[in-house]
């Protein structure tokens, strides 16, 4: 009995082991870095190639991140590690005077996906593993994240928010300046087009009361505090914001407005004037 318990642990140690060799072998890669203009910080990419697809990704990441590497001028060979929750980076390479080159072995950590799922965040595979390693999804962010209570919050929107930098302070911030800040698309949509705290409290002071949806639309289509005081000034207080982003789609701009009015046409609202605009009247 002794014996086939130990044959079977044996057994399954073997496939452990060999599951683990190919997981690793199937995210080797080659690495770059240079200096980045924040102090602190460099470009890091990584190059990859899996199951017939093609990986090439580069961001800032700080100086800290990379355990044992020798930064000296003079060129070099190194090794050193990236450690994360998802697992370990081992790359070696050359370095000089700030730049450096070679390639990476990724083992990842076989527990990683079971505490993920028990914070909620399934579906965890190989490659998503491999991304939340690359961009520090943690178990401490998830576990953050979750504390949140977003709409739509998933593996994958775990992984674009780390991209996107969207964390609990921002998700605050916007909370305090009036913004639900409750549905994970519109958080990584708010980040792309620049929905910032600061330019929904300038709109709020400006007198305009938008929703996500309109936010994100006003980043489109380039709808500005300066440009709602601007329409302000010409006559039209505190303007829908769907007239504003109309305004926006149509070029209606306030020299248009100033032209229009000085060639006699009276009563103006901004519904006349996308009519104009919509009628070629230039």
């Amino acid at each position: 009995m002794f014996t086939r318990r130990l044959s079977f642990s044996a057994l399954a140690l073997t496939i452990l082991m060999f599951t683990s060799v190919a997981l690793a072998e199937g995210f080797k890669g080659s690495w770059s870095m240079r200096p980045a203009e924040d102090a602190g910080k460099v470009y890091f990419g990584m190059t990859y190639t899996r199951k017939g697809g093609h990986s090439q990704s580069e961001s800032d990441w700080d100086i800290t991140s990379f355990i044992g590497l020798d930064r000296s001028a003079a060129k070099h060979d190194v090794k050193f590690a990236i450690d994360r929750d998802a697992g370990k980076f081992d790359c070696a390479g050359y370095f000089e005077a700030g730049e450096g080159a070679g390639t990476f072995l990724f083992t990842p950590n076989p527990g990683f996906a079971r505490e993920m799922a028990a914070r909620g965040f399934t579906g965890i595979d190989d490659d998503r593993q491999f991304a939340m390693a690359v961009h520090d999804v943690t178990l401490e962010f998830a576990r953050a994240m979750k504390a949140e209570k977003l709409t739509r919050l998933d593996t994958d929107k775990l992984i674009a928010f780390r991209i996107f930098n969207v964390n609990a302070a921002y998700i605050r911030e916007l909370r305090a300046a009036g913004i639900a800040a409750e549905d994970s698309d519109k958080l990584i949509a708010f980040r792309v087009h620049g929905v910032t705290p600061k330019f929904v409290g300038e709109l709020g002071n400006a007198g305009i009361d938008a929703n996500e949806d309109e936010l994100i639309a006003f980043r489109v289509h380039g709808v500005s505090p300066e440009f709602v005081q601007q329409v302000e000034a010409l006559g039209y207080p505190k303007p829908d914001p769907q007239q504003l982003i109309s305004m926006r789609i149509f070029d209606i701009t306030p020299d248009y407005i100033t032209q229009m009015k000085a060639r006699g046409l009276k009563d103006l609202s901004i519904d006349k004037l996308v009519q104009l605009k919509v009628n070629g009247i230039d």
